[in-house]
């Protein structure tokens, strides 16, 4: 009898601490939608039967994960409904071109995000709805070349190498892997994670180019990482690393801060270039910088800085020597 009692008690202590143990959250539900209505990457190529390569990644880093299960569209016009929008957590874009016509399916995407829903785009999810004002916002960005093809390796400054999200990548790292540079791009919208080091990086610009920013939109999270043109990067655990904390960070599974950082974004244009014109024109770079660092706060010299040294597309000198005239 004394062993009975003993054996219920273990018994029910044990359901008891079974059932104060948090049960595991279900995956979330995202739609990831591969098409290209423009320039048809290779890593979103289906074969005659099967899925693509950013396809089935996403599905084994999400089922690994336990975070996300993923249903595959490459047709947005029948996806993209508000009525079938309704059963997703959140929406994945590795597209190009214009998806969806004008009036309500963009007005539906929009909304999703706006609703608290989660959008992660990555590479050319830049190079769509480029005639489409709403999209190019929210994304803040739109592809305008890429000068560091797929072939090169160049080096990435990480900003904030505590967010969840690019936590993995450390405070400088090396990639292989086309990059991309922007029109349309307001700094004061996002905040950049992490950006192109030309320091260590083929062909040097003038400019800051951010690779990967995350934002606040509307009730929703946008995470954006230009990082996938090659395949080898979808077959890098780094990057899977990355992609599943994106998704998690876009998903508000885990937390990390969006509000811009455009002071940051200044001094990313400061260095970039500074370095350009030390090389170019025989300058001494450290006193170029301290120089163009004591009008950090100037609004007028930033836009100036920021507009000439894109303009000029590492080409126009006359263009970057207003910018140094500005110093004088």
């Amino acid at each position: 009898m004394k062993y009975t009692f003993r054996f219920l008690t273990m018994a029910a202590l044990g359901g008891l601490m079974l059932q104060s143990q948090p049960a595991q959250a279900a995956p979330k539900k995202i739609l990831v939608i591969t098409q290209s209505r423009g320039f048809t990457h290779g890593v979103v190529r289906r074969p005659k039967e099967g899925l693509c390569l950013a396809e089935k990644t996403l599905a084994a880093i999400g089922k690994k994960s336990g975070v996300f299960t993923t249903v595959n569209s490459q047709d947005a016009i029948k996806s993209i409904t508000r009525d079938n929008l309704k059963q997703f957590d959140g929406i994945f874009f590795y597209t190009t071109g214009m998806l969806l016509p004008a009036g309500d399916p963009r007005d539906a995407l929009m909304d999703f995000i706006k609703s608290g829903k989660a959008f992660v785009g990555t590479h050319s999810a830049a190079d769509t709805f480029k005639q489409y004002k709403g999209y190019v916002s929210m994304i803040n960005g739109s592809f305008a070349g890429h000068p560091w093809g797929g072939g090169s390796t160049n080096g990435f400054l990480n900003h904030e190498p505590n967010h969840p999200t690019v936590a993995m990548l450390g405070k400088e790292f090396m990639w292989k892997d086309e990059i991309y540079q922007y029109n349309n791009f307001e700094p004061s919208s996002v905040r950049v994670l992490f950006s192109l080091n030309m320091a260590k990086s083929k062909p040097q610009m003038p400019y800051h180019v951010p690779v990967c920013w995350v934002r606040s939109f509307g009730k929703g999270r946008v995470f954006f990482t230009n990082l996938g043109h090659n395949n080898s990067t979808w077959e890098n655990e780094m990057y899977h690393k990355h992609l599943v904390e994106g998704f998690k960070w876009a998903l508000k599974i885990t937390d990390g801060p969006s509000a811009p950082n455009p002071e940051m974004q200044a001094q990313q244009s400061i260095n970039a270039f500074a370095l350009f014109a030390s090389q170019k024109l025989k300058l001494n770079q450290a006193e170029l910088v301290k120089k163009m660092q004591a009008k950090a706060g100037d609004e007028k010299f930033i836009t100036l800085l920021r507009e000439n040294s894109w303009k000029s597309r590492g080409r126009d000198m006359k263009l970057i020597q207003e910018v140094l005239d500005a110093l004088k």
